[in-house]
C-alpha cells in the first residue's frame, strides 16, 4: 500500500514571507539567495525505508476542496499501484499532505515547512494558480537545495516560463491552449461574440488573456467580461454579472472560474433565459460542476447541463478502449486510505471517476517512470537531471508524454466534452452540441 503523512500547517523561520507583497518577496529573495549555504540541513532530502515523500500543498477544505481532494485520490492511486507491483525501481512513493485551502499565503507557509521540517524529495501536485505562483520565488531561493515542482495542477503561462525551465515540469496542457481550443471549436460553429465570465485573479486573468489571444488572431474581441472573487461558494449571486454580460448580446459565454461559481453562473445564466452555449476550462472541474447542477436541477426542474462544453486535458475517464483509463478505474476501485484530517467525514463526498483524480493518476504514473531512474542513491539533483534527458513515455494514452523540461509539459493535445444522459462523452465538434 501507499503512505500518506498529514501535517498541520507549522510556523518556521521563514513564514514571514507568506505576507510579504509579491515585489517585495522577489527583492528579498534576490538578498537572501547568498544564504543559502545556511540551510545544509535541506540541501538533501530525507530518504528514509526505501521511500519517497513528496509534499503535496492543495484545497482539502473550502470552496475548491473538490480539486484538492480528487488530485490527491487520483495521485494516491497511482502510488498505491506501483508500491504493489515493487515500487518505482524499488522506491515506494508516498505524499505528505498540507492543506491551504485555495490560499497563496497558506501555500508558501506550506512549502516552507515542507523545505525546511520534512525535507520531502520534491513537491508535487499543487493545486490553482494563485497558490502556485506564489510559491515561484521560492523555488529559486531553495534553488542550491535543487527543490522542484512536479505536475501543479494549473494551465497558467508563468509556470511554462523559461525561467522556472529547471525546477517547474508541467504535465497538462495550458490555458492558452485550452481557450484557443474552445474559441476555435464556437468560431467553427459561427458564434464570434463570445462574452467571458473570469476568476479575479491570476487564474482569471490567465484565461481571459487566452480568449483574447484567440480572438485577436481572428480579428475579434470578447463582447463583454465580468468578474468574480476568488473563493465563491455555490450560494452566491451571480445575477449581476449575467446581466453584465448580456449586455454585450453574446452568443456563447467562455467561464474561467471555479467549480461552485461556474455552477452557480450557469444556474443564474439559465434563469435569466440565455439558452446558447456555455464553455468552462478544466479547471472548473466539469465532475463536480455536473455535482451542483443535477442537484440544482431536482429543485427547479430545469436542465442546466444542456448546452455546456467542457475542456478537459486529460481524455475521457469512460473511454476504455485505452490502457490508462482502464487501469485507473481498477487502481480507483482498490484505493484505500485515511481522508485528510482536515476534513470532516461528511463534508466531502469522493467522485467514483473524475477528471481531475485521472488526471492525478497520471501524474503519478508519470512520476513512477522518472524515480525508476534514479538508482540506489536518489537525490534532488539526479531527479532534475533525468528530467532534463528523459524520452517520451507511454502512460496508455493516445500520445506519448514528454517531460524534458524544454517542452514545458508532458501533454499537448486539449479535449472537449459534454455531458449526456449521466456521462461525459468526448466531441470533436460543437455542431451537434449546439443549442
Amino acid at each position: 500500500m501507499s503512505e500518506s503523512h498529514t501535517q498541520s500547517p507549522r510556523r518556521p523561520g521563514l513564514t514571514w514571507l507568506a505576507t510579504a507583497a509579491p515585489k517585495r518577496l522577489c527583492r528579498v529573495f534576490c538578498l537572501m539567495v547568498c544564504c543559502l549555504a545556511l540551510l545544509g540541513s535541506s540541501a538533501r532530502a530525507a530518504v528514509a525505508g526505501h521511500t519517497l515523500v513528496f509534499g503535496m500543498s492543495a484545497a482539502f477544505s473550502g470552496p475548491a476542496r473538490s480539486l484538492g481532494m480528487e488530485y490527491q485520490r487520483g495521485i494516491m492511486a497511482a502510488f498505491t499501484h506501483v508500491n504493489d507491483h515493487g515500487g518505482a525501481g524499488g522506491w515506494r512513493l508516498a505524499l505528505s499532505l498540507r492543506d491551504d485551502g485555495y490560499g497563496p499565503a497558506a501555500a508558501l507557509n506550506n512549502t516552507i515547512g515542507f523545505v525546511e521540517q520534512e525535507r520531502v524529495f520534491a513537491l508535487l501536485g499543487y493545486v490553482g494558480t494563485p497558490t502556485t505562483a506564489r510559491v515561484l520565488p521560492l523555488l529559486k531561493y531553495y534553488e542550491a537545495s535543487d527543490m522542484a515542482l512536479l505536475f501543479p495542477l494549473t494551465g497558467a503561462d508563468m509556470l511554462r516560463d523559461r525561467s522556472y525551465d529547471d525546477c517547474v515540469f508541467n504535465l497538462r496542457g495550458s490555458y492558452i491552449d485550452e481557450t484557443r481550443t474552445l474559441v476555435e471549436a464556437l468560431l467553427a460553429t459561427g458564434r464570434k461574440h463570445i462574452a467571458v465570465f473570469h476568476q479575479s485573479d491570476v487564474y482569471g486573468r490567465n484565461g481571459w488573456d487566452g480568449v483574447r489571444r484567440a480572438l485577436a488572431a481572428h480579428g475579434l474581441a470578447m463582447v463583454a467580461e465580468a468578474t468574480y472573487g476568488r473563493g465563491a461558494h455555490f450560494s452566491e449571486d451571480f445575477q449581476r454579472e449575467v446581466g453584465i454580460l448580456l449586455l454585450g448580446n453574446p452568443d456563447a459565454i467562455i467561464t474561467v472560474g471555479t467549480a461552485p461559481a461556474c455552477a452557480a453562473f450557469v444556474r443564474d445564466l439559465r434563469g435569466a433565459g440565455f439558452a446558447n452555449l456555455v464553455a468552462t476550462l478544466s479547471f472548473a472541474d466539469a465532475d463536480n460542476m455536473a455535482r451542483f447542477l443535477r442537484a440544482q436541477a431536482r429543485v427547479t426542474g430545469r436542465d442546466y447541463l444542456s448546452g455546456i462544453v467542457f475542456s478537459q486535458v486529460v481524455p475521457c475517464y469512460e473511454d476504455k478502449s485505452l490502457p490508462a483509463v482502464r487501469l485507473y478505474q481498477q487502481s480507483m476501485a482498490r484505493l484505500r486510505g485515511p481522508r485528510p484530517p482536515q476534513l470532516a467525514p461528511d463534508e466531502y463526498i469522493p467522485q467514483r471517476y473524475s477528471f481531475v483524480s485521472f488526471e492525478g493518476f497520471l501524474a503519478g504514473l508519470a512520476l513512477a517512470k522518472v524515480v525508476k531512474h534514479l538508482g540506489g542513491d536518489p537525490t534532488r539533483e539526479r531527479l532534475r537531471a533525468i528530467f532534463e534527458k528523459i524520452r517520451p513515455v507511454d502512460l496508455g494514452l493516445r500520445e506519448k508524454v514528454d517531460l524534458r523540461p524544454g517542452i514545458r509539459q508532458g501533454l499537448r493535445r486539449t479535449y472537449l466534452t459534454v455531458y449526456r444522459n449521466g456521462h461525459f462523452i468526448g466531441v470533436d465538434n460543437l455542431k451537434a452540441v449546439a443549442r
